[in-house]
């Protein structure tokens, strides 16, 4: 079986989002889709006052949450090998054992139970940063037009990102634009430097054009175009994503401390208008 997309819900209206975009996804890449919904650790958080039946209400619905979604999604791709999970413990950790071997996971941008401390939070963001399998976030507009969009920072190794942006733009028949942003006229300039912009975007488009161009063999029909903006990252990527159907950024994972997002990474998933991408390493 191939890897599958995994999508978590929690039956809120934003994971409900996050299904049908996932399921679409599946849909698209001829993937199965694989539904997970966390119980947290219920008999060691509930009170000691708590009725014992609890834990069975809890699991009861959260398997007619599993089915309802499951039917819903055949309902609209009858074709599509859908498959449940219903797990109990914390909801980043059963969230990581589901999606350990899948192609993608899709989260909603909010979530409530389960869910509720992870999306665009301090944990869905450490997961964003140790995953090991692209995550999307799915937030703002989901309609199926529009570009998909790359931010592609120089300094870093952008090989595997790129490879993704360019396998989303081919698949869905997209333009693809990649994004480079940057603020340094300014700061040289008030430090009394003497600089030939023209010359340095110059050499910075020529650069941009370089990380890509290799992969135009590989996605011959793909029309990919470059832009450099004079802005800062989060606010450039920000802008761009108004008019895509996607937006692919790498994790950039600072390594010095515990493993987290950068920062231009995590200002855009807080302020991006379309799905985000969020591409680990390889």
């Amino acid at each position: 079986m191939s890897e599958p997309i995994v999508v978590g819900t929690d039956g809120s209206d934003e994971s409900e989002r996050a299904l049908q975009w996932a399921a679409a996804e599946a849909a698209l890449r001829e993937r199965p889709l694989h539904i997970v919904h966390a119980l947290e650790s219920w008999p060691y958080k509930a009170p000691l006052f708590m009725p014992p039946e609890t834990t069975e209400r809890m699991t009861a619905a959260g398997r007619r949450l599993l089915a309802a979604a499951r039917e819903r999604v055949q309902e609209r791709w009858p074709e599509l090998e859908t498959t449940t999970a219903l797990v109990a413990g914390e909801t980043p950790q059963a969230l990581r054992d589901q999606s350990d071997r899948a192609f993608e996971l899709v989260l909603g941008s909010r979530g409530r139970g389960g869910f509720a401390s992870m999306l665009l939070g301090s944990t869905s963001l450490r997961m964003a940063a140790r995953s090991t399998v692209p995550i999307v976030i799915v937030r703002g507009d989901t309609a199926d037009r529009g570009e998909v969009v790359v931010g592609v920072d120089l300094l870093r190794d952008a090989d595997t990102l790129l490879d993704h942006a360019f396998d989303a733009a081919a698949l869905r028949g997209a333009r693809l634009r990649v994004v480079h942003a940057w603020q340094t006229f300014g700061t040289l300039i008030e430090a009394g430097y003497a600089i030939d912009a023209d010359q340095i975007e110059r050499d910075l488009r020529a650069r941009l054009t370089e990380t890509y161009t290799p992969l135009r063999a590989k996605y011959p029909s793909v029309d990919a175009v470059d832009e450099l903006v004079p802005e800062h990252p989060v606010t450039a990527l920000s802008n761009a994503s108004r008019n895509a159907r996607l937006l692919l950024v790498g994790a950039h994972q600072r390594q010095w401390t515990a493993p987290q997002l950068g920062s231009i990474t995590h200002g855009v998933i807080h302020h991006a208008r379309c799905p985000v991408a969020i591409i680990p390493s390889a």
